[in-house]
């Protein structure tokens, strides 16, 4: 088995199987598809166990810690038999064959690939204009300040090597945990790319993403890496 899928689901009964049955149906890799429950009061578990009759790699863990984005994604990577993960949203906003590029970059060497709406042929479809403007210019601004090797430091929709996640010390408690994984990744020195990839707004469910809530998590870690730029910067002038 060379991939694990980690799916963060909180009452997505609305989407999950039809999630689950195109990540079956449309990836020809070879992969187990974790679902992790975080704290769902709807039918959202129930549902994922209807399938595993049909989908043998499919397998359902527990968010055991505090409900939220960043300890449902760890519980994922606790819960992992691979050495390569990538989170999926629960909600169908990713582009799924973007995972088969980012799969090919995995065995060209890099440890780290993004998933980005802001490069080539990427695309952001719908959703906030708000939300759009900042994660753009977050990227693209720490692109070019620090030449951090993505346009998209935002997106959640990213591949890791194992041996990436073991190497950081997380401290997010929210969707920023992507951002922080990846900087970090970058300063230690592990190979990071990006391939296009398009993102659209859920059609079904309510999002758990609340942007005013979460921008001061984000606003640390780029004033983080804007500080850790300039430093690396002074560094070599000595």
């Amino acid at each position: 088995m060379k991939l694990s899928i980690v799916v963060p689901a909180h009452n997505e009964e609305e989407n999950i199987v039809n999630v689950i049955d195109k990540i079956e149906k449309g990836l020809n890799l070879d992969y187990e598809l974790i679902i992790v429950n975080d704290h769902s009061t709807d039918r959202t578990e129930e549902l994922v166990q209807g399938l595993f009759g049909k989908y043998p790699n499919l397998r359902l863990v527990e968010n055991l810690n505090p409900g939220g984005f960043a300890n449902a994604i760890k519980a994922g990577f606790s819960s992992m038999h691979t050495e390569v993960v990538v989170p999926v949203m629960g909600d169908l906003c990713d582009d799924l064959q973007t995972i088969n590029l980012m799969y090919n970059k995995i065995e060209e060497g890099y440890d780290v690939i993004c998933g980005s709406r802001y490069m080539g042929s990427g695309q952001r479809l719908g959703g906030s204009r708000l939300k759009s403007f900042l994660s753009c210019s977050a990227g693209k601004s720490l692109h070019y300040l620090s030449g951090l090797p993505t346009h998209d430091i935002a997106n959640a929709f990213k591949m890791y090597r194992m041996e990436v996640i073991k190497a950081v010390d997380i401290k997010s408690e929210g969707f920023e945990i992507s951002m922080e994984i990846t900087l970090k990744a970058y300063y230690k020195g592990f190979k990071i790319t990006e391939v296009p990839t398009v993102w659209r707004e859920r059609t079904k469910g309510k999002s758990n993403f609340k942007i005013f809530k979460l921008l001061p998590g984000y606003l640390k870690l780029y004033i983080w890496a804007f500080y850790k730029s300039l430093t690396k910067e002074k560094e070599k002038n000595v």
